[in-house]
Parts: structure tokens; C-alpha cells; sequence
């Protein structure tokens, strides 16, 4: 089933994804597994992870580029250089 392609199975694109996989598990098996068991399971078999070889067309570099000057900063901003005290009740924090 896994190589007559996403199609066959009713998928408009021809990207196999874990969950799409599983779900042709659960209806051609009857089977539910994690999603790790599932990429256990396709490793076994010869399936590997695929990464496209080129970048999207519609890809733009001077956006990437603001976003990473702009947005970046405020979602990955540094860590706090101390921290408060334990909350555990059973072991209290040093003074």
C-alpha cells in the first residue's frame, strides 16, 4: 500500500507523513501504534525520513530575513541569569 503512493489511499499529494501512514494502518489493520513505533517499524522495513532537495519557489529571502531580525529576538529572548528557590515542600531552597 506504501508504495502505490499517498494517492492510492485517497491523499491528493504524494507526501507520506507518520500520521497518513498510520491512519492506512488503522483502516487496512484494524492497528493503532505511536507514531515512534510507526518510524521503528518503517526503518525495519528500508522506509527513511525524506528531506526535499531544493527550496520552495515561492520562498522569500528578504522576509526570512526581517522575521529573524525582528520576531526572533522577542520569542528566543535569554534566560534569566538566577532563579527563585526550590517550590519543592520537601526539599526547601538554600539561602
Amino acid at each position: 500500500m506504501l508504495d502505490a503512493g499517498p494517492a492510492a489511499s485517497g491523499w491528493s499529494d504524494q507526501c507520506w507523513t507518520l500520521t497518513r501512514i498510520a491512519e492506512v494502518v488503522r483502516r487496512r489493520f484494524g492497528a493503532e501504534d505511536t507514531l515512534a513505533g510507526l518510524d521503528l517499524l518503517l526503518h525495519r522495513i528500508g522506509w527513511s525520513v525524506q528531506v526535499p532537495s531544493r527550496k520552495a519557489t515561492e520562498r522569500d529571502e528578504a522576509k526570512i530575513a526581517t522575521w529573524k531580525d525582528e520576531q526572533w529576538p522577542v520569542i528566543k529572548r535569554g534566560r534569566r541569569t538566577w532563579a527563585p528557590g526550590s517550590a519543592s515542600r520537601t526539599k526547601p531552597a538554600r539561602a
